[in-house]
């Protein structure tokens, strides 16, 4: 199979379980707790891991970097997740957060990209703002959400530099979720003064399904990452939108808009310019 061909399955795979995680995340009654066990529980399970890997040299300044930028993303969707409805804040966040990536990446970096995957990644970024037309968004929960963008797109420029700096694309998969694992969980221990903890011993059980969810669809992103470029593989992602209007209409009973559904076939059809490309 054809290296792109790989790299855009895995991200259409990894964004449906993105939104998975995302779902059980919002779900849980403390954010911050079960975002400390989704990502610790990721550091435990792949920590042996670093035993059977080569050390990340020539990455380890994006390690840190993506360490730092992580830690802001998080602390921002969760504050998203709790002023937001996940219907309105999820697609305002994952929406952002590729037409900034290609602007990045394709405008500043100067990396390579059809004219349909470039149309592609704007057809998605703009259908995921439709998805919330006539939906009501506090400010505060949009200001929130916008960063949360802002900082998936840098994270994710940072990531695909970092996964092709290091010595193997499991190398850099297996640093950045242990380091993450810590950075999160000292992060909120910080922030909620030690609250989190407590909070973690009532909800630790969907967390750690997600922390095992999200080793599966992050390691996916960054070794398509590894195989491919950065902006239209980041919109693909993106298509896990239609596995979050699923989980939204029959698990958290949110209502269907006309937006919502008109959002959706932007998206699958923003996927297909970029296949297409």
């Amino acid at each position: 199979m054809p290296p792109l061909a790989l790299a855009s399955i895995l991200m259409i795979v990894s964004g449906s379980l993105h939104a998975v995680v995302n779902a059980i995340v919002k779900g849980g009654k403390d954010k911050a707790s079960g975002r400390a066990v989704t990502d610790g529980t990721s550091a435990l399970v792949l920590l042996p891991a670093i035993l059977f890997v080569p050390l990340p040299h020539g990455a380890w300044h994006w390690l840190a970097a993506s360490a730092v930028i992580h830690a802001f993303y998080l602390y921002s969707l969760v504050r998203a997740y709790a002023i937001g409805d996940l219907s309105a804040v999820y697609p305002v966040l994952r929406g952002s957060a590729p037409l900034i990536t290609a602007g990045v990446t394709i405008g500043v970096l100067g990396e390579h990209a059809t004219i349909a995957q470039i149309a592609g990644t704007a057809v998605i970024g703009i259908a995921m703002f439709v998805m919330i037309a006539g939906k009501h968004i506090g400010r505060q929960a949009l200001g929130w959400s916008l960063l949360t963008g802002l900082f998936i797109a840098g994270y994710t420029v940072v990531d695909a530099l970092g996964v092709r700096a290091a010595p193997s694309p499991a190398s850099y998969i297996v640093w950045v979720f242990v380091q993450m694992g810590a950075v999160v969980v000292v992060m909120f221990g910080i922030v909620t003064r030690g609250a989190i903890f407590a909070a973690a011993r009532r909800q630790w059980r969907p967390g750690v399904i997600a922390g095992v969810l999200w080793i599966l669809t992050y390691g996916m992103a960054l070794y398509a990452l590894a195989l491919g470029p950065t902006a239209p593989l980041a919109a693909l992602r993106e298509t896990g939108m239609v596995t979050a209007l699923v989980i939204s209409i029959l698990v958290l009973r949110e209502p269907v808009s006309r937006g919502r559904v008109i959002g959706v076939l932007g998206i699958l059809a923003g996927a297909a310019l970029i296949l297409a490309g």
